[in-house]
């Protein structure tokens, strides 16, 4: 049996309970202005391309991923969800 309870404060939640809220975030980086140039297209990129591949296979996968994107999912009461809307980002009142 599958138990749910709010992913902020922990109170008991039933799979079908209506006072129950499902948050989807995502999370990733910002694609910048990609300037390529005539001259990147002759050159030989094989030695980057081994030294970015020999970083990686050292590197934390969890790690890697978090700089690029991250999929979060939470169960959340009705007054956590309340809360949520009225204070997305968690600032100080």
């Amino acid at each position: 049996m599958i138990r749910y309870e709010c992913d902020r404060c922990g109170h008991p939640l039933g799979a079908n309970d209506t006072g129950r809220f499902i948050v989807k975030m995502e999370v990733y980086a910002a694609a910048g202005p990609v300037d390529i140039t005539p001259a990147d297209s002759q050159r030989d990129h094989t030695d980057e391309i081994e030294a970015l591949v020999r970083q990686l296979e050292r590197a934390n996968p969890d790690e890697i991923e978090d700089q690029v994107y991250r999929c979060l999912r939470f169960d959340l009461c009705a007054d956590c969800h309340r809360d949520l809307l009225r204070n997305p980002l968690g600032r100080k009142e």
